[in-house]
């Protein structure tokens, strides 16, 4: 433990977390199942492990409320930048004359710069203890792609990566990452499925979404043996492995002696927030805070601010079983915005009953503002956020200046969840007046 006052919180190898928290029992009612389409009922978990390893299965039907973390994914975790530091943004405080507290989380400390890899080492973890010889995945931004081409190469896992077209186009940089960590990375739609051949004859120009590449790397999975598929976001055990960011925390506050009053996060899927966020929903599910939760999408892909709350596909070929969450529908196609691991047409399902039951608030935010409010905290901080990043930062500034008119001196904490520096086109574009 390492306390700087309240500016800089660390904690020691000895206090990172041995169990992930799981909050599927404390949910204010029952998750609705996942449904086979072709009959409407309620799909045996059985049929998911021609998919995912029998261990992430598990995990994602699991009723425990903590986990165990395996030692090989702790000691991963020590080696890739955990505990992470929760920090003060003092100067951002000044900034903004505000008399708000503001703290924010550094995952982007991790090699490939967001708080991916904390799932992604467990997923590749339990697919090496399977024998499984290789991994697809999709990816918006790169971030995700990275990480788990990071950890199926430090499990000896070979990995193959679809990356949304619009953003494979956008950043390049990222698929050096992951091809420098050995992943084959290919842009989605691409000529490699029957699905990917079938949009591209239909649009040869077509962008692509999260849901496309989702397809692609199933259909992938499913006619290749011995491959597994490995999810970024949405389903409950991605969410779950996320926790570690909220239990350390948890952790940092107690040190210090304060709880936040206000913690927000970007939403994409839903993963970086629950992460975040979901150990304290536990206290409020439990009647120990009024903690506020303030989930921020962007305005042009608002799944929950103006989606519908139904049964839907998590991709768009229709490939995955339904599940019950916040959507634009499986066919929506988003704009080429910079903020790439937000382009998802839906929410997690966890994430998604609590905004119905208004434990969770969503907010949108439009590119322009949100991107300002990353160069605001880049000359205040020091740090350039990711483009996803910055959709939280602007509802945190936001919260500051309502404290700086009421007088209120509320803590307010936010996941920093990851890096601008392989985004710095959106940046420009924005310097340069370009974007929309």
């Amino acid at each position: 433990m390492n306390v700087f006052g309240d500016i800089k919180i660390l904690l020691s190898a000895e206090e990172l977390p041995d169990k992930w928290y799981n909050i599927l029992p404390d949910l204010p009612e029952s998750l609705p199942l996942p449904l086979n389409p072709a009959t409407m009922q309620p799909i045996d978990p059985k049929v998911l492990e021609a998919i995912f390893p029998k261990n992430i299965v598990q995990q994602e039907m699991s009723q425990e409320n903590f986990i165990r973390i395996p030692e090989e994914v702790r000691e991963a975790y020590l080696r890739f930048g955990r505990p992470t530091p929760l920090f003060r943004a003092k100067r951002l405080e000044n900034f903004l004359k505000t008399p708000a507290k503001i703290y924010y989380k550094r995952e982007d400390l991790s090699p490939t710069g967001s708080h991916k890899i904390n799932t992604a080492i467990a997923q590749a973890y339990y697919s090496m203890k399977e024998n499984v010889e290789r991994l697809t995945t999709e990816t918006g931004a790169g971030q995700w792609g990275s990480a788990l081409s990071l950890a199926s190469n430090y499990f000896g896992i070979k990995c193959l990566v679809f990356m949304v077209k619009c953003s494979y186009e956008q950043k390049p940089y990222r698929k050096i990452v992951m091809q420098n960590y050995g992943a084959d990375v290919v842009a989605s739609p691409s000529n490699l499925t029957e699905f990917g051949k079938k949009l591209l004859k239909e649009n040869p120009n077509h962008s692509g979404s999260l849901g496309i590449a989702i397809s692609e790397a199933i259909e992938t999975t499913i006619k290749n043996p011995n491959t597994k598929y490995s999810l970024g976001s949405v389903l409950n055990h991605v969410l779950m492995h996320q926790t570690i960011i909220g239990l350390e925390v948890k952790k940092q506050f107690e040190l210090i002696d304060e709880y936040p009053d206000i913690m927000v996060g970007c939403i994409g899927g839903g993963s970086n927030f629950a992460g975040f966020a979901y150990p304290f929903i536990r206290d409020k599910l439990k009647k120990k805070t009024e903690t506020e939760f303030l989930a921020v999408e962007p305005e042009a892909v608002p799944s929950i601010t103006q989606g519908k709350y139904e049964y839907d596909f998590g991709d768009t070929a229709e490939l995955t079983p339904l599940i019950k969450m916040y959507t634009l529908g499986h066919k929506f196609i988003p704009p080429s915005i910079h903020a790439g691991g937000l382009r998802y047409h839906g929410k997690a399902p966890t994430l998604s009953l609590l905004a119905k039951h208004e434990i969770v608030k969503a907010i949108a935010h439009n590119q322009l503002e949100t991107f300002e409010a990353g160069s605001i905290f880049a000359k205040t901080e020091g740090i350039i956020p990711a483009p996803e990043t910055t959709h939280a930062i602007k509802s945190v500034i936001d919260e500051a200046l309502k404290c700086k008119k009421s007088g209120e001196k509320k803590v307010i904490a936010f996941n920093f969840s990851g890096h601008g520096l392989l985004d710095l086109k959106g940046y420009e574009d924005f310097m340069e007046g370009r974007l929309k």
